[in-house]
């Protein structure tokens, strides 16, 4: 079988600091070639992968901001279809500027839907519903407009994050620096705690940051301390006593909720989007519905056994788990045995 894997082009894959939608593609990538699979990539060409690697970019536009986005992402995903004769299956990672080419050829596109950037996206997959095949990445993530073929949980390497079986006592917020996530509603959680908050991601909103966190943080109990890289993030996610992700939308996903579980640290998350489905209440953190209910879960956090939030992740969110799942897929495609869920 010979997958074509359309990777985004706004980071390297897999990306050296953020770049969710990059990781999931460079995962299940190099996933599927250990699993003997003829894989080729499309990325960028500072991009590192075992599969054979396809680029008409040197590195991802977010890495060099004096290039047009829109130009470049248009080279490369007709780089991909002008291609499309030569693969069993394209797997669009890319969203959705390739479903306007997927009806050009009759190679199965297969897309995972990342999330919905803006209503505003949706009449393009509503427009190629019928003749492309749609994975969603949590039920909670499905919109009611749209067929799908499966919901399939992210995977991520569970090698690259080892067990901490006890915290050095502070809260971490890991996530983009946005409204969305929650930041300033974490400061306020451990401010209600007396509890030291450490604060790590990429500040996607410079007002927001200016004046909702930055005002907070002293370096003692509000500390920021920026991007972390792979080499740092370990360490980090697991000295916590516990992850916040008091998020203000409907997440799609969260990687960084199981990133944080691999480790072995129990979430606090509020009840939207996907968050249900990675948390079991009382296993391996809690669902609350404001400030004021995670505030009195964090006072049981010690309730919950560090070693099964890293089981299950092992058990529902590996990156095996994710490429068989795909694989699964690709064989009902293949088969003629599709089914919409």
């Amino acid at each position: 079988m010979k997958i074509a894997m359309l990777a985004p082009i706004a980071w390297r894959t897999p990306p050296i600091h953020y770049g969710p939608w990059e990781l999931i593609s460079s995962l299940l990538t190099e996933e599927l070639v250990k699993n003997g699979m003829d894989v080729t990539l499309f990325a960028t060409a500072n991009s590192q992968t075992k599969a054979q690697l396809e680029s008409v970019v040197a590195e991802g536009y977010e890495e060099r901001k004096d290039m047009d986005a829109k130009v470049w992402e248009c080279l490369h995903v007709a780089h991909c279809f002008e291609q499309a004769d030569q693969f069993d299956i394209i797997h669009n990672q890319f969203d959705f500027l390739p479903l306007s080419y997927s009806k050009l050829t009759d190679t199965p596109v297969i897309t995972t839907i990342h999330g919905f950037s803006s209503p505003k996206i949706l009449p393009v997959y509503q427009q190629y519903n019928h003749n492309t095949h749609y994975v969603s990445i949590s039920n909670a993530n499905r919109s009611p407009d749209l067929d799908y073929i499966a919901t399939i949980y992210h995977g991520i390497d569970t090698d690259q994050f080892s067990f901490h079986p006890e915290s050095e006592g502070y809260l971490l917020f890991y996530g983009r620096i946005h409204q969305d996530k929650g930041t300033k509603e974490a400061i306020k959680i451990a401010k209600a705690l007396n509890a030291q908050l450490i604060i790590a991601g990429i500040i996607q909103d410079n007002d927001y940051f200016n004046r909702d966190i930055k005002p907070h943080v002293d370096g003692k109990q509000i500390k920021y301390i920026g991007v972390v890289g792979s080499d740092t993030r370990n360490s980090l996610l697991g000295g916590a006593i516990a992850l916040l992700h008091p998020i203000n939308f409907s997440e799609p996903f969260g990687l960084s909720v199981v990133e944080a579980m691999a480790c072995g640290t129990p979430v606090v998350a509020f009840d939207k989007g996907s968050m249900p489905e990675l948390i079991s209440n009382g296993e391996n953190g809690f669902v609350v519905e404001n400030t004021e209910e995670a505030i009195e879960k964090i006072k049981q956090i010690n309730s919950i056994n560090r070693r099964t939030c890293r089981q299950i992740v092992k058990d529902k969110f590996s990156k095996e788990r994710m490429a068989k799942d795909y694989m699964e897929v690709y064989r009902r495609i293949l088969n003629g045995k599709v089914s919409q869920k």
